[in-house]
């Protein structure tokens, strides 16, 4: 027998990860302080810092690290934040990451790999890799 999710939960969650998506640092802050988990994930293992990373959010992602949450937190997919940001373009949130402890190497593809499919020879070098 599953268990029944309390609606106004679902509904909460819902906000926060919305909340990661619009890059509300300070909201989404408050709400890790006050208790919610921040390596929080969605129905397909989604991280608040996956959504903010993804949509460009730096600020959003840095307040989310700083308040513990994984950095190559990878979704169901095997991504991860570091590779979405690559993909993406956003430097702002690769440093970001990167200054978090994020790894170029971890998830597939890798941000390593993604830069290498887009030929990204900036990130390549500053990631490490040849």
């Amino acid at each position: 027998m599953s268990e029944e999710l309390d609606p106004e939960v679902v509904e909460l969650a819902a906000k926060i990860f919305e909340l990661a998506r619009q890059g509300d640092a300070g909201t989404l802050a408050a709400y890790i302080d006050a208790g919610v988990p921040a390596n929080l994930t969605n129905d397909r293992g989604d991280s608040l810092v996956m959504l903010a990373a993804y949509h460009g959010h730096a600020e959003a992602v840095a307040a989310l690290l700083a308040r513990g949450a994984e950095a190559d937190r990878a979704n169901d997919r095997g991504q991860t934040p570091l590779a979405g940001a690559v993909f993406k373009g956003e430097d702002a949130v690769i440093k970001a990451l990167l200054a978090g402890g994020a790894d170029p190497s971890a998830g597939t593809p890798s941000a390593v790999d993604t830069a290498r499919m887009f030929g990204k020879t900036d990130l390549l070098a500053l990631f490490g890799a040849n």
